[in-house]
């Protein structure tokens, strides 16, 4: 199974798929860098000082960049004085680790749900997003009267190319599914890579899963829930799937 998420997140998928009995291959497609821009330091500062009504975290990414950074500037992230929103359950934990415990947490973990389970408010709404995050959020809380400020928490590259090992695994067929848990993973992979026609796709939820079949692959299943243990499940039901095809 192929992992693509970057270096510092793929550990956790690999590890559900090893207890699965499966063999993960890690691949990222994908190179995260935590900013150190001023509006990003200026944004935790003004946060630890009730500036926004709300910060709402849409990765575990963000959420890492930002208590590194409040750490370089030697600010106690818990004491961050707003409401705290969380994309999914991911992103919620992450937050929990750090003692913070999210106000709200969709039930479909999407920005597209995030957005929609916001209440209606005046106040500002903070959001520490990717550089290359779309702004669908952005408009949705927009439209219900909020005053959105959004900062680059980090950034996401596409890698140059995959492994010589994977590269080779995959031209000899061994590889049995690939997993993406973003677009973003999407894409790198498939500037690296290309779409390969043999391994099934499997996805963490439903904006992956349409870019991916926007690049060309055929997506075999989708996470439902949209979690980690969720897209393995998919991964087993696929698998099975083509075995019993095949069979």
């Amino acid at each position: 199974m192929l992992v693509t998420r970057s270096p510092e997140r793929a550990g956790a998928l690999s590890s559900l798929l090893r207890a699965r009995g499966a063999i993960p291959v890690e691949a990222p497609a994908i190179a995260v860098t935590p900013s150190r821009s001023g509006p990003f330091a200026a944004a935790i500062r003004e946060a630890a000082e009730a500036g926004f009504d709300w910060v709402a975290f849409t990765s575990a990414e963000g959420v890492e960049a930002w208590f590194a950074r409040a750490a370089t500037l030697g600010l106690d992230a818990r004491g961050l004085r707003a409401e705290v929103a969380a994309v999914g359950p991911g992103t919620a934990e992450a937050l929990r680790e750090r003692g913070i415990i999210a106000d709200l947490v969709p039930r479909t973990y999407t920005t597209e749900a995030l957005g929609r389970a916001f209440p209606g408010g005046s106040g500002r709404v903070l959001l520490p997003r990717a550089d290359i995050a779309p702004a669908e959020l952005e408009d949705l809380l927009e439209a219900k009267g909020w005053n959105v400020a959004r900062v680059d928490a980090y950034r996401s590259r596409s890698v140059r190319s995959l492994p010589a090992k994977v590269r080779a695994a995959l031209a000899r067929g061994e590889i049995d599914a690939v997993t993406f848990t973003s677009a973003s993973t999407v894409e790198g992979f498939v500037a690296a890579a290309g779409v390969p026609s043999g391994p099934a796709v499997a996805c963490i939820g439903p904006v992956t899963a349409r870019r991916a079949r926007e690049a060309g692959f055929r997506v075999a299943a989708v996470a439902r829930p949209h979690t980690l243990e969720g897209l393995v499940e998919a991964v087993e039901r696929t698998l099975a799937r083509r075995r019993t095809v095949s069979g």
